[in-house]
């Protein structure tokens, strides 16, 4: 098990680079085009690109849009002041995109956020929806070789009790007149337009439905239970579980998720969507009890209440798919999860 002492972002950088070495290797000579990438996920493809380009020597450049790069810079000095890295500051849906030649499109932009779900649905549905076509219409005028569309597992809808794991070949319980389900039904929208674009021009497009994540440069601070259990834990503070605990969901460690979507953007050759998760489940009340024991001392309680949100149920992936297709599974446990998450997050252990 990972402990303080042995455990460096280098390391998880050095397995990434072990498993995804000849993507890397790929992209030799190529300029990546890359929304959302000061965001979590964002931040793994840059710190694993920079990684690869000075382990490999490889001539590789990006420009990657981000709303505040003087934010960025002091989130991510290391990332923001990279030579191989081109900023561009503005927004997905109003600014004009670089005029420069492009190879690969990264289109990793988006709105999760639970607030924004339940206050401006139609804020939400508009920047997934309108900002992907615009990325699309992008790739068309660049005559880019290839598109990566970071999905998202909600396009599933409610995940049935009865059903233990999701896969790609079930087409969902969709309520497309419940705006708590804005998200979800914008990434499907989104999904049919990459299916669209690929068939009226000829996109080649990889779609990941990303299930939940940890690692660094997770926030801890929104609205996901597993990062709240460990920011509590971290604080000394009594994990509070604001519902009864019966959901179940599963984990997808940050440095196993950028091998898999390296993977999918270099291999995949149709624009057919693949799970991105872990199978590996766990109840919310067994989550709490594992963040308790790994970290914290002040133990957990329940509150009780019934759950509210849009997926009271399971809401884990059947990733036998990419497994089958490609070779790709976790390496990274969910305990270990846990724990480098928090140790990247200041816990000493």
């Amino acid at each position: 098990m990972t402990n303080s002492k042995d455990w460096s972002l280098k390391q998880d950088l050095d397995m990434v680079l072990t498993h995804a070495k000849a993507n890397f290797l790929k992209l030799d000579g190529a300029h990546l085009f890359i929304t959302g990438g000061t965001g979590f996920i964002g931040c793994w493809f840059l710190e694993s690109l920079k990684y690869a380009i000075e382990n490999y020597n490889l001539n590789i450049q990006a420009t990657i849009l981000t709303r505040d790069i003087k934010a960025f810079n002091l989130k991510a000095p290391h990332l923001a002041n990279c030579k191989s890295f081109n900023f561009f500051e503005g927004e997905l849906l109003t600014s004009k995109f670089p005029d420069i030649h492009l190879t690969h499109i990264i289109h990793a932009a988006t709105e999760a956020s639970a607030d924004l779900n339940e206050n401006n649905p139609l804020l939400m549905f508009n920047i997934i929806v309108n900002g992907t076509r615009k990325i699309l219409d992008y790739a068309v005028e660049k005559k880019i070789k290839k598109v990566l569309f970071l999905s998202s597992g909600a396009v599933y809808g409610r995940q049935p009790w009865e059903l233990e794991r999701i896969s790609e070949g079930w087409h969902g319980d969709v309520n497309c007149v419940d705006p708590k389900l804005t998200y979800a039904e914008g990434k499907r929208a989104a999904e049919m337009l990459c299916a669209i674009y690929e068939k009226q021009f000829g996109l080649n497009i990889a779609i990941a439905r990303i299930f939940a994540l940890l690692g660094p440069y997770l926030s801890l601070d929104i609205h996901f239970a597993a990062g709240n259990f460990i920011r509590d834990a971290i604080q000394g503070k009594e994990i509070v579980v604001y519902g009864n605990g019966k959901p179940f969901r599963s984990y997808l460690y940050a440095a196993d998720l950028i091998i898999w979507l390296w993977h999918l953007l270099l291999n995949n050759d149709v624009s057919e969507p693949y799970n991105v998760g872990s199978d590996e489940m766990i109840s919310i009340e067994d989550l709490a009890r594992k963040v308790s024991n790994l970290i914290g001392n002040k133990g957990f309680r329940i509150q009780g209440s019934e759950d509210s949100g849009w997926n009271v149920g399971r809401y884990v992936p059947d990733t036998s798919k990419i497994l089958k297709d490609y070779g790709l599974k976790k390496l990274v446990s969910l305990d270990d999860s846990i724990l480098r998450t928090a140790y990247w997050h200041g816990w000493k252990g």
